[in-house]
This record gives structure tokens, sequence and C-alpha cells, in this order.
């Protein structure tokens, strides 16, 4: 899951839709820079045409200059129909409103920058949540590629969102053709557990696709890029380090976390954001070996949900493979990059912002990854500073969970 309940958005998109906002346009609104010692670049990957292939937003250490190019947050306007098809409002009112509240914002990071070649990075896919796509969780993305990562944030072509898998142009198959993939509703009638669980096996082997694809080009293998982008993909040979490799997602992507690990021996670890573990089978809990790390917003969770969460970190664990921690003051939209782009007001009708400061919040959710990702995929770095986030001791922390758990 990624945004609110649909109903409750749809009244109160109306309750601005005509307004001005002069606080959502402030100077001050926009996704914040990455803290890391590397500048951040990224580019675009996407390997066949079809639902079969992959396509991801890379970010990397890149080489510093000035006048760089930032990508636009939004990349095209048919994610603003993908949107709205997942809210089930028109197509024509929300793209007008969300251009006007989004349109405008930048992501934080040099795009087709040049790689900066300092060594082996180790590397994590991330996956997002339902209705998202590949942008939208950049601020944490850069950041991580700030750190010394290689971050792939996965867009799944599963239509659980808006996504662009191309086409060949009959009259000219050497060109591509632009064939939008848009969220799939539930048909009248239809159980949500086959769907989505179907979709949750989609979302992992594409994480999984990724995963080879950045093995090969590591392997200095050349890899068509049918996007033909300026980044030159050869620069990555050997520069990642296999040996240290992680899955990350939000909500139905932190589903997609527990699924990837179940098939991937390759991922030595993997962090949750706040996650919705519905889609996932029963038997899927007693297969995943590697350690996990479930961050949690304070207002999203319920029972059932931390329930299926139990099932591979026990509440009375002291391990030190398997944590959970809860973010004070946070909601579910806490952790993509909306909770930085809306004035106060409107951040709070649409629940896009919880009571924390969203910047205290991604701060403490970057750092106990940090923290949990030196620990577990054993890195030689600072990171080991901000263990004590792991545990959930900070003022703006709760050790496991807010939720009255049943017996």
């Amino acid at each position: 899951m990624c945004l609110l309940p649909l109903t409750d958005l749809r009244c109160k998109l109306s309750l601005f839709a005509g307004m001005g906002n002069s606080t959502t346009c402030s100077n001050h609104l926009g996704i914040p820079p990455a803290k890391g010692p590397n500048a951040v670049g990224c580019s675009d990957f996407m390997m066949d045409h079809t639902v079969k292939g992959t396509f991801f937003r890379l970010y990397y250490p890149c080489v510093a200059y000035e006048d760089a190019e930032k990508p636009d947050w939004i990349p095209s306007k048919e994610y603003f129909y993908g949107l709205a098809d997942f809210m089930n409002i028109n197509r024509g009112l929300s793209e007008q409103i969300f251009n006007y509240l989004f349109g405008s914002f930048k992501i934080p990071a040099a795009m087709n920058a040049p790689y900066k070649q300092n060594g082996k990075c180790p590397v994590i896919v991330f996956s997002h949540g339902l209705g998202a796509f590949r942008t939208l969780y950049s601020a944490i993305c850069a950041e991580l590629a700030s750190q010394g990562f290689i971050v792939a944030a996965v867009e799944h072509r599963d239509e659980s969102a808006a996504s662009l898998p191309p086409k060949p142009n009959p009259e000219a198959p050497e060109n591509l053709v632009e064939e939008w993939m848009y969220y799939r509703s539930l048909k009248p009638g239809e159980s949500e557990f086959p769907l989505r669980n179907k979709q949750v096996l989609q979302r992992a082997d594409e994480c999984l696709k990724a995963l080879d694809i950045l093995i090969q080009i590591n392997s200095g293998k050349k890899m068509e890029n049918v996007l033909g982008t300026e980044f030159d993909w050869m620069t990555l040979a050997n520069s990642m380090d296999l040996c240290r490799i992680a899955v990350m997602g939000h909500s139905f992507g932190g589903a997609t976390v527990i699924e990837a690990l179940c098939n991937e021996v390759n991922f030595k670890c993997g962090i949750a954001l706040d996650a919705w573990m519905f889609p996932l089978d029963e038997e899927i809990y007693a297969r995943v070996k590697q350690p996990i790390f479930f961050i949690n917003s304070e207002k999203f969770q319920w029972a059932g949900n931390i329930m299926a969460m139990r099932k591979l970190v026990p509440p009375d664990s002291s391990s030190t493979q398997r944590k959970m921690v809860t973010i004070k003051g946070t909601v579910h939209q806490s952790f993509p990059d909306f909770t930085f782009l809306t004035g106060n007001w409107i951040g709070k009708i649409l629940k896009l912002k919880g009571e924390i400061n969203p910047q205290v919040a991604i701060d403490l959710c970057n750092k106990a990854s940090l923290a949990f990702l030196q620990r577990h995929l054993g890195m030689d770095k600072d990171f080991n500073q901000w263990d004590h986030l792991i545990e959930g001791k900070d003022d703006n922390l709760i050790p496991g969970t807010n939720v009255t758990e049943l017996p």
C-alpha cells in the first residue's frame, strides 16, 4: 500500500482543487540534498521492451561538477494519470492538481553524471509501494548513494502502478513507441489476495532481474539500454561489491523485500519500511534466513500486520539479526518524497506529513538503515555510530511497535 484510503483522498482533494496555496509553492519545500561525502548521480536503465524486461533508476556516487542537470521528480505527465487511476479520480483534474503541487520539483542528483571511481560499492535494490514508481523515494536512495552505495530503484511492471514498457513500432521495428501501463483495479467481486500475491511474486522477480543486470554490467558486459541515455554504463565495470548486496522497499515494496530474500541468497539482508504483509504466502516466513530490519510508522500499522512481522521478528528476540523499530509521529507517507513537497496544511490533510519534522524522520530512517547495513554487510564504515537506533534508543523511536499486539 502506498497512499491513504482512496475515498478519503478524493474528498480531501476536492477541498483545495480550486484553491491557491502559497505555502505549497514556497521556496523551502523540496527534496533534501544527500548528506554523505559523495556527490550523487542518477541514470535510467531499461532492458527489453516488454513486461518481462527490467526498468530501474540507478543512483551512484558521481564526479561533482557545477550546473549539473537535475531530473524532474515526476518524469512524465503519464505518472500523474497513473496516480489518478490508483486513486480512482478524474485524470484531467488530477493532472492539474498534481502538476500544481509537484510539477516543479527536482531530484537532488545529477542526471547522467560520470561515475566516481573509488573502490567497490555495496549494492541495494529498492522496491516502491503500491501506486508509486521509481522516482518517489529519491531522498532515501540519494542519501544511500552519497554514503557510497549503488542503488537500483526498480519500477515495477506488475500493474500495481503506472510504468512505461515501450514496444517496437510495427512500421519501423528499430524504433520504440510508448505504451503506458496503468494501475489495475480490483474487478467487482474479485478477491484481493490472489492478485496481490501474483504481483509480489512478479515484483520479487523484477528485483532479481535488476540485480542480474547489475552483475552483468559489473562484469564488463555491454548491456543494451533501450532508453539510450548519455551515461556510460561501461564505467561501472568492476565497481560493485557483489558480496555486499541488500534489498530494501516501502509498503508493498516491504513485502517484496521478504519475497526477494526468500528467492535470492545474494541478498544478504533486507530493510522493510512500513511493510504491508498481506500479499505474502503463509509458508514463506519459515524460508527466509537473512537478517531483516522493519522500520515502521506510528500511524499505519495494525495488529494483524504486526503479527505477520512477528513471524520474522519475535517480540522476545534479543537476536541482532531481526529488528523492528517505530518512528514516532510518522505516517505511511513519511518515507516517500511526498512528505517534503507539501506545506503543512495540505500535508496534514492528505496524510503526507505526520507530527514529526519530515527531515528528522527521514534522517532516523536513513541512519538506522546505514547502521543495519554495515552490521550485516560487514562494511568498514562509521555507520555503527548509529547502532543505538537499531535498538530504538532515541527520543523519536519506539523499540518494536506502538501497536497493541494480540495474544
